[in-house]
């Protein structure tokens, strides 16, 4: 872990990280990708010291009300959140303005938090996303080595919606060879069906590589899956998409699941909700009267 002060926080989407690089060890992780052009080990945390600081500068001159979204690259709530507790004050700030929250993670412990994502989205709309890939609990700890678990994390999903709070599931991606099976399907659906999330996003039944995270996902096939990575090799060489054959059969069941228990699942619907900020009424009527 390393400090570092930082000029900006929020992109031009209103997107913001408070970490940079992740300690959860997923064996796909995008985010290692050389194209972040990221200046230290990607497991040495940088946090963004100042982060609160930016974020409050940011939202009290912000003329329209918007959504802030947060954990795209690195997940606000790796082992240190517990720690220092940034994620936490930016919560605060979130709240504190009256800003929406499109928010997305693979950890329970965004449930400490529990009282800023009501009192958030009683003013305006909280979204929390959840990463689901791998309903095996033990194939979940391989692939997913450092976060909580596939039950552990539909768990959370079902405490949110007790709670009124809008919850989307990112599922994937799927490993050709590894989770790309009906089973796993099936399971992860049941799960997000029990729980009653908003909408399920899913890009296929795929896996990408870019230079950067290949050789990292290669290394750990041939860790805990000795001979796969010939296998992929001589399959996809160095495709960016890696298609499952499996895709074709396991989109179509994905999307008459989804449709037959009123999930969500047009990616471009999805982003549209989750981007869309919603003010609630009582809460501008009170903003009025003040």
């Amino acid at each position: 872990m390393h400090f570092k002060k930082v000029k900006g926080i929020l992109s031009a989407k209103n997107g913001m990280n408070i970490y940079r690089g992740c300690t959860h060890g997923c064996i796909y992780c995008d985010s290692r990708s050389k194209c972040y052009n990221m200046d230290h080990d990607f497991e040495d945390i940088q946090v963004k010291i100042n982060a609160p600081e930016l974020l409050e500068d940011r939202l009290r001159r912000k003329r329209e009300k918007c959504m802030i979204g947060t954990g795209s690259m690195s997940d606000p709530y790796i082992g240190l959140e517990s720690e220092l507790g940034y994620t936490r004050k930016c919560l605060e700030i979130i709240n504190k303005h009256g800003f929406g929250l499109a928010i997305l993670t693979k950890s329970n412990r965004i449930l400490r938090d529990l009282d800023l994502l009501k009192s958030i989205n009683e003013k305006a709309k909280c979204v929390v996303q959840i990463t689901l890939t791998t309903y095996d609990e033990e194939l979940c700890k391989i692939v997913e080595p450092n976060v909580s678990t596939t039950k552990e994390r539909a768990e959370v999903l079902k405490i949110l919606h007790q709670e009124q709070i809008p919850t989307v599931v990112w599922f994937g991606p799927l490993l050709p060879f590894i989770n790309d099976t009906e089973q796993n399907l099936r399971g992860i659906l049941d799960y997000c069906i029990d729980a009653h999330v908003y909408g399920i996003l899913c890009f296929g039944i795929s896996l990408t590589l870019r230079e950067g995270n290949r050789e990292y996902f290669y290394r750990k096939l041939d860790q805990f899956f000795p001979g796969l990575k010939e296998k992929y090799h001589k399959k996809y060489g160095y495709n960016y998409v890696l298609n499952s054959d499996n895709n074709k059969q396991l989109m179509t069941l994905f999307k008459s699941i989804c449709k037959k228990h009123g999930i969500v699942s047009n990616t471009k619907e999805l982003f549209q909700y989750m981007n869309t900020f919603e003010q609630k009424k009582e809460y501008e009527q009170m903003m009025l009267f003040d």
